[in-house]
């Protein structure tokens, strides 16, 4: 008698150990929980970007004059005079020329009670000496343009708008570096761009999202690299990674150029010929600090060509005692400052405000693209969500991409703690989810009684 034996089950092949599932996850996960924050941010800073031509339109009477400019302006001193007589409270600080014919010359105060960072501006008409109102300036910012900087920084939430903007920013890099590797590792890809000759729906979607990724990498990482550099944690690590490459920006310091004890006998006419006899066009001339110390005088150009000279002026004797141009900055500051006006939309005036314009419109459509391929996934029946990519992606890591990936995580996690912080918050709940779902599926026992 033979005994029939049931066959085994075949073996089913093992998945390929690649990190594209965990890319992938990563991806989406960041995508649906850290594309509000971008698109707040793309909104705010497209809002920010124009306040150039907001400025000139809120505070027009403010920093031009009331009449078509003729004949000599009267000398700066005349000006400050004007300037005090309207406004006695306070410090002189500083005082600032006009920069173009038309313009007001800003003369600068120090008011006890002012926010840190900020001083009372009293604004003179340079030919007929008319005091054409006071603006409270923080950092040079007129208060609409520092409410919308603000807003972009922190949504004027203080400490929590600080973590929200700097998240956001911290991410962004994932996302980007993410959406490359996904698209570069696609099977059957035969040109490095994406094809729009593609069915509409999700297909179509995914295309113009490709192909918006690929033309906005480039200036999106600018822009978050350069605002990293002025947020909290993040940029303090930055601050760390300049002092250790000494690249930090050089500057005019008073206690390498003081002068015998005594107040400043130089007038600040005087000082400005000097300055203007050095090949400087002053922007700003600071007053001494306290007995002793220089005037410092400044030539400030954000447009392209950068040009950041400074000098300093003996208040007595009126030689020059130091001077620092542009080209005297090391390399890494150089890029900084020349990032930061970029970000700031004032490197080429008007061409780089659309620049900005485009790259926060293209993030905003980017944004709502990705959504709508997650929307476009749902189930045909039912209410329920979309499917996210499938957990244990960890396991199918390679051991040489934990070897080498493993490193740059943790680098990246110092140089960007928020992002190591919500990482590590996604990965802890993330393993916990599954076992959490098991413990509720559990029926309940009946205790006895």
């Amino acid at each position: 008698m033979t005994v029939a034996t049931r066959p085994s089950p075949p073996r089913l092949p093992r998945p390929a150990r690649s990190a594209l599932p965990l890319i992938r996850r990563m991806h989406f996960y960041a995508g649906i929980f850290v594309a509000p924050l971008l698109a707040v941010l793309c909104l705010t800073g497209l809002a920010y970007a124009a306040t150039p031509q907001l400025d000139k339109v809120v505070y027009r009477h403010e920093f031009s004059v009331g009449h078509p400019a003729s004949g000599p302006a009267l000398p700066l001193s005349a000006q400050v005079r004007a300037a005090r007589a309207a406004h006695p409270e306070g410090t002189l600080v500083s005082v600032a020329p006009p920069a173009e014919t038309g313009r007001t010359t800003g003369v600068d105060l120090s008011v006890p009670g002012l926010p840190t960072g900020a001083v009372r501006t009293v604004f003179v008409d340079p030919f007929t000496g008319e005091v054409r109102g006071a603006l409270t300036m923080t950092n040079g910012r007129p208060p609409l343009q520092q409410w919308l900087w603000d807003l972009h920084g922190t949504l004027h939430g203080g400490t929590v708008g600080r973590w929200y903007s700097e998240a956001a920013a911290s991410w962004l890099p994932v996302l980007l570096l993410g959406g490359l590797a996904l698209w570069f590792a696609k099977p059957g890809r035969r040109t490095p761009l994406p094809s729009m000759r593609v069915r509409p729906g999700r297909p179509r979607t995914r295309a113009v999202h490709v192909a918006l990724g690929l033309a906005l990498c480039v200036g999106l990482a600018g822009l978050t690299v350069t605002g990293l550099t002025w947020s909290h944690y993040a940029g303090a690590r930055f601050e760390t990674v300049l002092d250790a490459l000494h690249g930090h920006t050089p500057t005019l310091t008073p206690a390498q150029t003081a002068s015998a004890p005594g107040g400043p006998s130089l007038s600040v006419d005087r000082v400005r010929h000097i300055a203007e006899a050095q090949g400087l066009r002053p922007t700003t001339i600071d007053y001494p600090s306290a007995p002793g110390q220089p005037f410092v005088v400044g030539e400030t150009r954000d447009h392209w060509p950068v040009e950041r000279t400074g000098i300093t002026v003996d208040a007595r004797t009126g030689a020059v005692t130091g001077k620092l141009t542009f080209d005297d900055y090391p390399p890494l500051a150089k890029l900084s400052t020349i990032g930061i006006r970029l970000h700031e939309g004032l490197l080429f005036g008007l061409v780089n405000q659309i620049a900005l314009a485009a790259l926060a419109v293209g993030t905003l459509v980017l944004l709502g693209g990705g959504y709508r391929m997650w929307w476009l996934r749902r189930p045909t029946k039912g209410r329920r969500l979309p499917a996210a990519p499938p957990r244990g992606a960890w396991r199918r890591l390679p051991t040489r991409t934990l070897a080498v990936g493993l490193p740059i995580v943790v680098a990246l996690a110092w140089l960007m703690p928020i992002f190591g912080i919500t990482l590590a918050a996604f990965l802890v709940i993330d393993a916990a989810l599954p076992h959490l779902r098991r413990r509720s599926a559990l029926p309940t026992v009946a205790g006895p009684g």
